[in-house]
């Protein structure tokens, strides 16, 4: 799979830009605030329907536009598609497919697949849960596009319980509306627990399909770390068995309920859902041996550490890496290649990292790299290249 050529309008910087693509490795290169990373972001967009950068559609469009338009001509299995969507702030955005229009936009969703790398790749490791939460639910949406709509789901019945549970506190002080949202908040409990169930499971069982991708990625991108020194386990705001990636969604849905149902007096204090995939992280950790673990006290530490808080700026870096690669394999694995988008990251890392990560990505049908010189492309990925410049777009003969 791979992007052929690339239309813009009144995206972002661009009141028009039209680039053409080829498979293998694509550069572009231009000076920050240029307009390199818009280009990639678009093709970005075009996969998952949401940006890399930022969290809604308005600052996609350019300043004075009322609406953007990203087009590509998508190329897979020798069969060109041309997908198109129309980004609406504030409104709904709608896509087409070869022209004809689809009646929702996210079905666009999957039909072109990307694994970003971006310097921001690092809160991965070090941000808040949502970071992590974000990170897998985007990978799941890729592998099973019809997850757009559980998650979409989830997300407003989540919205609407905590309002309840707002106003339901209010129930103890003898309010009358109180007393009301009180005795709608089952049928909400059973509408969290219900497609909670259905979000946990694809996560949990995503997780167990990524851990042996994420030790290889691991090992080949960390200075002298083994096969099996970095490990992921899904940390669930309930008590969950072992192999709970085993249990369908219907009974993890249950034990959701009986949870929701055991905290309701913290919920109705606090005014919140304590209980669902909304409260969950992702567990990173390295086991021994790895680079800083020779601090005076490590021997009578627990054998794996969270990366958080233990591993130094590279084992972050190494991990964040992994991560971002353990989906391209697993995506790989199971489908097409997908287009691969190196956004700025070679300048985040040291030499060593720099061509170990160039080397594991240029087999991909496409790679497409933002760089700010030149030099910052590793010589690996020597391919296309376009300077950006000015609000142009040109090809580097």
């Amino acid at each position: 799979m791979h992007v052929s050529h690339l239309t813009l309008h009144d995206f972002r910087s661009y009141p028009v830009a039209e680039v053409p693509l080829e498979p293998g490795v694509t550069a572009f290169v231009g000076r920050n605030g240029q307009g390199k990373t818009n280009l990639v972001e678009a093709v970005d967009y075009l996969s998952r329907l949401s940006s890399h950068r930022v969290a809604s559609d308005a600052p996609l469009v350019r300043a004075g536009a009322e609406r953007a338009v990203v087009r590509a001509a998508v190329v897979r299995d020798g069969r060109t598609a041309v997908l198109e969507v129309e980004i609406n702030p504030g409104k709904s955005n709608r896509a087409k497919v070869n022209r004809s229009p689809l009646p929702r936009a996210r079905e666009l969703i999957g039909l072109v697949r990307t694994v970003v790398f971006a310097p921001d790749d690092l809160t991965l490791v070090k941000g808040d849960p949502s970071d992590r939460r974000r990170f897998l639910d985007d990978l799941l949406v890729l592998r099973a596009p019809r997850l757009a709509g559980v998650r979409s789901d989830y997300d407003r019945i989540l919205r609407q319980r905590n309002s309840l549970l707002k106003t339901a506190g209010t129930a103890r002080r003898g309010s009358s509306s109180g007393e009301g949202a009180l005795a709608t908040l089952s049928v909400w409990d059973s509408h969290l627990a219900r497609t909670g169930g259905e979000l946990l499971a694809e996560r949990l069982r995503l997780v167990e399909a990524l851990r042996p991708h994420i030790a290889t990625a691991y090992a080949a991108v960390a200075r002298g770390a083994g096969r099996d020194a970095a490990d992921v386990e899904y940390r669930p705001s309930l008590e969950l068995p072992e192999r709970a990636h085993e249990l369908d969604a219907h009974e993890l849905g249950d034990r959701i309920l009986v949870e929701v149902e055991a905290r309701r007096r913290d919920e109705l204090d606090r005014g919140i859902s304590l209980v669902g995939p909304h409260r969950d992280d992702l567990l990173l950790t390295l086991g021994p041996g790895e680079e800083g673990g020779e601090e005076e006290g490590v021997q009578h530490v627990p054998p794996r550490l969270p990366v958080k808080g233990y591993a130094s700026h590279g084992e972050s870096w190494s991990f964040a890496l992994a991560l971002r690669l353990a989906s391209y394999d697993l995506l790989r694995s199971e489908g097409d290649d997908p287009i691969l988008v190196l956004d700025d990251v070679f300048a985040e890392l040291d030499a060593e990292r720099r061509d170990q990560l160039a080397a594991l990505v240029a087999g991909a049908e496409q790679v497409l790299v933002t760089a700010a010189v030149p030099e910052d492309v590793p010589q690996a990925l020597a391919g296309a290249r376009f300077l950006v410049a000015g609000g142009e777009v040109t090809r580097d003969r």
